[in-house]
């Protein structure tokens, strides 16, 4: 195994969808691929029509992908990238959501763009940076 290079793919989230890792160690950070609603079971995309279930999906699975690499979204990320289908409708969702899944935790750094399309129709696809803290 690499320390450049560690690919990670957890058995919690959904499959990937094409040739792509779930995420990538390098150098002591996760760079997690993008996450939409999917069910980690049937691969279907949930929460069609509510855009905070879809936020709040995607950053589940994002964590999953983090727990398989020994690390936490909430604890450990450090920049996620949020790619919305209809921001001028659904921002102040997305925002909201995002929010209230961090809690109390520090957020890590954002950046958003509004997108002409995301697969199989979601509206939100998320991805993320998490550093994964040394093992003792």
């Amino acid at each position: 195994m690499s320390d450049v290079k560690i690919t990670v793919h957890s058995p919690e989230a959904p499959a990937a969808a094409g040739p792509y890792s779930h995420g990538v160690i390098s150098r002591g950070t996760l760079f997690c691929s993008g996450q939409i609603a999917l069910d980690p079971v049937s691969n279907l995309l949930l929460h069609a029509s509510d855009v905070a279930g879809q936020v709040t999906q995607c950053l589940d699975n994002l964590n999953a992908v983090a727990a398989s690499a020994g690390t936490d979204l909430r604890e450990y990320g450090l920049r996620t990238t949020i790619y919305v289908a209809n921001l001028d409708r659904d921002w102040p969702i997305v925002n909201e959501a995002y929010g209230r899944w961090f809690g109390d935790a520090t957020p890590p750094a954002r950046v958003t763009f509004g997108v002409a399309m995301l697969p199989l129709g979601a509206s939100v696809e998320i991805d993320a940076y998490v550093a994964v803290p040394r093992s003792t």
